[in-house]
């Protein structure tokens, strides 16, 4: 069996590192005892910019921020035989937001993965919660190391009961180990030890304790509280030893100095036992209910102190049947009258320290071990059977078409341009090129329901298209809050967006009264076609003219209209391609799929077999620039795409999505082939999370779709383009969706 893991690794200084050589080592003990044949090594995350001398075990290290690096880690995991890759997750570990640079690598793995979760979050964020929905999802067991956490995980995180499986923290063999322990320190000689050790910072509520020390040493002057452990490295980091300083300036001024003892070291594990061994009592003072781990807890447990608790999650469950003593958070004359108590009742006290003791002796280390060796058995049999679950009951549960968010963002005036996350931002006003799409998208709806609330969103949007119109035919595109509009404002984009929302009218009006209104608008806007220069503003009129047409077959002069404008992209198209560049300009940017999909409609008008040529060119010549991998990557709008030279991938951005699955639409009316709905289907899946961040956008409590993708993370925010584009793509997958 050969089994790679993944996470922090001494002597990188933190819990998760120490826990993850912990439970490294026990596995191979276990697999030894066990004559079970076991191949083991470690890939160890650095902290940006950092390397550490790791012993021969680690045979990788990934920078936490490189994200090419993840996905070199998949290839070499793939490709060296490994039978299980073991992964420890805690936030913080990974690059990205929430740890989100991880899932490049999971989901690039060939081999079946156990995840053990060290923190399970009640009240996750949004990015918190897709990362940990989706390392399950990959996952093929999920270790946790308390009985909340199943419940969390079912209710929150949507996870298979079945994928969970519960191993304790593993903790050492005290009674094995008390041969090699060092005698009490001299310091500690006649008196009464009260030890807290791990890592410091603010959240371990420290202060509590110590603020408890005069109450519990006028009782007990012997008493003496000892804080073991250095400053969190991150702490040091942005804070330096600002929150130590606190502590020792509180212990100064409460005159606590002769009993209050700061060891700012980093100990090996036999010292940590031995001190343990030494202590009477043990304090966690945490100040965060929503802990689901603390390997300290489970230490001094097993050590045999009488432990007292703030009451997060982990210690009032290891601490259950008088295994230790719970105190409210921040309450410090609480936790003077347990220590007093516990001081004056030497019986009490060691019957807490013996309830633990013996706990402590069913969570070892190499019982640890064997739990994982066996786990591991059972996930590497299950792999190798066959498949049980039909395809049909594998496939994505897609939300019913929401246009709440839509209607959140629409006032009197029209649909409002951004928000700040679901909240409208009344300050940046309103644009035409989000009023006329959403009134495409609302008589998609309408085509779809017939539910007659629809019309007055309808008249709303068309409102606009109207308010905007100039007397020439033209458009303004942009009104302030106050409604007042900008000069010299017209633009290709806009111009086109509203032919074909006034021609989709045209031919899907719910009522005559609004058919005759767009009618008349779209009519006053044809002279302005003369003045159009730029592909996607073709592409757009084309589509308007298309719906148009549909309504009115006989009309010649918009075929004409049409012809004129495929005839133009076509002219482009033939004047920019050259070598292994077939694209209408010297650059791909925005709204790129409308282009070829208007060529398609305009083929199915005219009947012309250039403008298929052209559409299937440019067609085949963006899908592979979009589709590196089986998903679909974007060019984002930080850098575009130029001729013969690199671009980012980043902000990848919802309209884009929604163009490329409008092209395969269009692709598919015109020619049948079902491999177009395939494709249409993986790009409608960006809005998913099968994209280059591997998160969803579209959020279904509230009904729309988050700005974009960002390198390290997603934007939050919900404007209206972004929600228009998924809601297109929506409506145009709904009859192919499984």
């Amino acid at each position: 069996m050969k089994v790679i893991c993944i996470g922090n690794y001494p002597p990188r200084q933190c819990g998760i590192a120490t826990f993850t050589e912990n439970l490294v080592q026990a596995i191979i003990q276990a697999a030894g005892i066990h004559t079970t044949p076991l191949n083991l090594e470690v890939i160890a995350m650095n902290d940006p910019e950092q390397s550490y001398p790791y012993p021969y075990i680690v045979s990788h290290s990934i920078n936490d921020q490189a994200k090419q690096k993840y996905v070199e880690m998949a290839d070499y995991i793939n490709a060296s035989g490994a039978d299980i890759c073991l992964l420890q997750h805690e936030f913080g570990i990974y690059g990205g937001e929430s740890g989100l640079l991880i899932l490049s690598l999971l989901r690039r793995l060939r081999v079946p993965i156990v995840t053990t979760f060290h923190t399970v979050l009640e009240k996750p964020g949004f990015h918190q919660l897709e990362v940990m929905k989706k390392i399950a999802g990959y996952s093929s067991r999920i270790v946790i190391m308390n009985g909340l956490a199943i419940r969390l995980l079912t209710d929150v995180y949507q996870v298979p009961v079945a994928k969970i499986i519960r191993i304790q923290h593993g903790v050492p063999d005290f009674e094995a180990a008390v041969s090699k322990l060092s005698p009490r320190p001299e310091a500690w000689v006649n008196r009464k030890i009260m030890l807290t050790f791990g890592l410091i910072g603010r959240s371990k509520g420290i202060e509590t304790v110590i603020r408890a020390m005069p109450q519990i040493a006028e009782k007990h002057p012997e008493i003496l509280y000892v804080v073991l452990g250095k400053t969190h490295p991150h702490v040091v980091r942005y804070a330096g030893e600002e929150y130590r300083e606190y502590l020792m300036k509180l212990t100064n001024d409460l005159g606590m100095t002769d009993h209050v003892q700061f060891m700012d070291q980093y100990t090996s594990e036999i010292e940590l036992m031995s001190l343990l061994k030494a202590a009477d009592l043990y304090v966690t003072p945490y100040l965060n209910k929503a802990q689901i781990t603390s390997g300290t807890l489970s230490y001094a447990v097993s050590g045999g102190c009488a432990v007292l608790s703030t009451p997060y999650w982990h210690a009032e469950e290891l601490l259950a049947e008088n295994r230790g003593v719970l105190f409210g958070f921040g309450n410090s004359p609480e936790l003077a009258t347990h220590v007093i108590h516990l001081l004056d009742n030497p019986k009490e006290l060691n019957k807490l320290q013996q309830n633990a003791f013996n706990y402590g002796k069913t969570i070892t280390w190499p019982l640890i071990g064997y739990a994982y060796v066996s786990l591991f058995s059972q996930v590497i049999a299950l792999q190798k059977l066959p498949p049980t679950t039909p395809l049909k009951d594998q496939q994505r549960q897609y939300p019913e078409i929401d246009l709440s968010h839509l209607k959140r963002m629409t006032d009197d005036t029209g649909l409002l341009q951004h928000a700040r996350s679901c909240v409208p931002h009344y300050k940046t006003g309103y644009c035409l090129d989000d009023n006329a799409r959403a009134l495409i998208v609302s008589l998609m709806e309408w085509n779809r329901t017939h539910d007659r609330k629809l019309i007055r969103q309808i008249n709303k949007y068309l409102a606009y298209i109207n308010f905007m119109q100039q007397k020439d035919g033209s458009y303004k595109n942009y009104l302030t809050f106050s409604r007042l509009a900008f000069e010299d404002d017209h633009s290709d984009d806009t111009l086109g967006r509203t032919i074909w929302a006034l021609g989709y009218l045209v031919r899907h009006a719910p009522v005559d009264a609004l058919f005759y209104a767009g009618l008349e608008l779209f009519n006053q806007s044809l002279p302005q076609l003369e003045k159009l220069r730029y592909a996607r503003g073709y592409a757009n009129s084309i589509l308007g003219l298309y719906h148009y047409s549909k309504r009115f077959p006989d009309q010649e002069k918009m075929l004409h209209l049409s012809n004129q404008l495929a005839t133009h992209l076509c002219e482009q198209f033939k004047r920019i391609s050259h070598g292994n560049w077939h694209w209408f300009e010297e650059t791909i940017t925005y709204d790129n799929g409308m282009i070829p999909a208007s060529l398609y409609k305009a083929y199915q008008l005219t009947g012309n077999r250039e403008f298929f040529e052209v559409a299937e060119k440019s067609r085949e010549f963006l899908e592979l620039k979009c589709f590196p991998n089986a998903w679909l990557s974007l060019v984002g709008n930080r850098r575009w795409l130029m001729m013969d030279a690199d671009y980012e991938l980043f902000a990848q951005q919802p309209i884009d999505a929604m163009a490329m699955v409008y092209m395969y639409a269009s692709a598919y009316d015109a020619t049948g082939n079902i491999a177009h709905i395939q494709k249409l289907i993986t790009a409608f899946d960006w809005f998913f999370g099968e994209n280059d961040l591997n998160l969803p956008l579209y959020d279904p409590t509230t009904g729309g779709c988050m700005d974009g993708i960002e390198e390290f993370c997603i934007n939050r925010n919900q404007g209206a383009e972004s929600t228009i584009s998924y809601l297109l793509a929506r409506l145009l997958a709904e009859p192919f969706l499984p």
